[in-house]
């Protein structure tokens, strides 16, 4: 055991100078004991990041950073020189950033990453990390460690880049880890997998700082919890006591804006726990014709060892107009790659798609520039919309692009602009602001504003709420359903979290290693589900 403990009192993290000075932590208290885990919840901006990059040294140079006490063992973290961070984090504190892709290296192997963290500190020989990486990543579920370890971040897909995180996070088994938002791109089997292995780091004397907007991961790992509104703590303690007989009014507001109890229709925000989304004005007697057909998907792709892997596997669907239709299975089961199939990104080695009856992708018989005067019809809501958008770019320079590949006119766009800001709840005001001045809800609202640019009868969904706090992700949930209602949009909604997936789809299909291993609809499926991996997924998320 280390027998160190992270001391936080009156913790105050400011920006900005004079007039401009902010503060976005206020007073902020709290201990992490060895072998215990405390959980920071609240939404985007809260101050949570904020907090945790503090206590590593990492909130910039231009914080003013101010403690009545801030300690971890003999350590005072403020009066801590930068040799001294550098050689506190990664041996005593891991740290586990949340956005695996911009922390990993684009140009090496994860496993190389790995092992950087462990020749830092001159922890063992050359073929001893070697061997430590591969067991690092067998620790934290990443299938074919030895494989994936030669592989770059942009060959994995989110899932098994966060794991790798992780897994370099862990190398040294430090005292403390401080993790934000380490589930967030996970699906249920391995959130249940990486939980289990944070649940054994407590048991073996470490103490755990949890960072994360899932309240079903607070509750299975977390001791005490802190929840935090426009940086100050508005209720902490025991997490039985907090979560289940909350006393603020806005910790209330978090647990009731969960989606996995409520069926699709009901509204997760704004109007309290039981309210209906809006309906069609005249709900379809019979059902809706279908609009995006695919048939017996194939994609491979090689690998290091240049042997050839299915990520799509002979995978058939159908959507029809105005329904939701939902993919859910592990990471790397091919979710994405058949998405990118369905939107003429990716050429599969077999299988075709139609669009409205009509061939869309078909290997060797049609081509990008058969499609390009038939894209409108098909729009696209990313997971991380900031790394979608030019950052250079206002909010209107944005929408502005989208309406020219629509063929809108300049001169009509501005008006088109205004409406679609006001379609996603945002004021023409923000069509002046770059998406780095948003909060992620905002830049989501912004995202799906550029989606509905072409008025496509169709929207991919890819991860659109994964990384929005529970309350931003209720609120835009709601407005999808809203813009079902409205539009009679057609949604091809992919996501790892069941509980979502529930809420807002008609159908479901469940992939895993690049198959359909069952479909149907939502509630049959979600209720008496009939293949194995199905019930490991619906199991593991219930635990969770």
């Amino acid at each position: 055991m280390s027998g160190k403990r992270l001391v936080v009192e009156r913790l105050c993290v400011g920006f900005g100078a004079g007039a401009a000075h902010r503060r976005v932590v206020r007073d902020l208290s709290f201990t992490v004991e060895p072998g215990r885990a405390v959980a920071l919840v609240g939404e985007s901006g809260s101050g949570k990041s904020v907090t945790a990059r503090s206590l590593v040294g990492l909130a910039g140079s231009t914080a003013a950073v101010s403690a009545q006490r801030l300690s971890f063992g003999p350590h005072a973290l403020r009066a801590l020189p930068e040799p001294g961070w550098r050689s506190l984090r990664g041996r005593e504190i891991g740290f586990v950033l949340q956005d695996a892709l911009v922390s990993l290296d684009p140009l090496r192997p994860v496993g190389h990453e790995i092992a950087e963290a462990l020749a830092v500190h001159r922890w063992g020989t050359r073929s001893g990390r070697r061997d430590r990486v591969i067991e690092l990543l067998r620790e934290v579920g990443v299938p074919e460690p030895e494989f994936r370890a030669r592989q770059r971040p942009d060959q994995l897909s989110g899932g098994l880049r966060q794991r790798a995180l992780i897994a370099a996070a862990l190398a040294m088994d430090p005292g403390l880890v401080i993790a934000d938002e380490p589930t967030t791109a996970l699906d249920a089997t391995v959130q249940a997998q990486i939980l289990d292995l944070f649940g054994a780091i407590k048991a073996r004397g470490s103490g755990l700082l949890i960072i994360s907007h899932d309240l079903s991961v607070v509750s299975r790992l977390a001791d005490e919890v802190v929840v935090m509104q426009a940086g100050r703590a508005v209720e902490q303690g025991p997490t039985a006591q907090v979560l289940g007989a909350p006393r603020h009014p806005y910790t209330r507001s978090l647990i009731e804006a969960v989606p996995g109890t409520h069926p699709k229709g009901t509204r997760l925000a704004g109007l309290g726990r039981g309210a209906l989304c809006p309906q069609p004005r005249e709900p379809e007697r019979k059902p809706a014709p279908v609009v995006l057909e695919a048939i017996d998907l194939l994609k491979r792709y090689p690998g290091p060892d240049r042997d050839e892997r299915a990520a799509v596997d002979r995978v058939s669907f159908t959507l029809r107009g105005g329904q939701t239709l939902g993919i859910v299975g592990e990471s790397g089961s091919g979710k994405t790659t058949a998405a990118r199939i369905v939107l003429g990104l990716v050429e599969p080695d077999g299988g075709r798609v139609t669009l409205d009856g009509n061939a869309w992708v078909d290997p060797g018989r049609i081509v990008e520039r058969q499609r390009r005067g038939r894209r409108r019809a098909m729009g696209v809501i990313y997971q991380d919309p900031l790394g979608s958008f030019d950052p250079r770019w206002t909010v209107g320079r944005i929408l502005s692009d989208a309406l020219d590949a629509a063929g809108v006119p300049r001169a009509g766009q501005d008006g088109r602009i205004r409406l679609l800001l006001d379609r996603v709840r945002l004021t023409a005001d923000h069509a002046d602001r770059l998406p780095t001045h948003l909060s992620g809800g905002q830049r989501q609202r912004v995202a799906i504003a550029r989606a509905l640019a072409t008025e496509p009868r169709i929207i991919v969904c890819d991860e659109p709420v994964s990384a929005l706090d529970v309350s931003v992700q209720a609120q835009i949930l709601d407005l999808l359903a809203d813009l079902q209602a409205d539009l009679g949009v057609a949604y091809l909604f992919i996501s790892h979290d069941l509980g979502v997936i529930r809420h807002v789809s008609d159908e479901v299909l469940v992939m895993r290693h690049g198959r359909v291993v069952e479909a149907g609809p939502v509630e049959t499926v979600f209720h008496a589900p009939r293949h194995p991996f199905t019930r490991q997924l619906l199991a593991a998320s219930a635990a969770a």
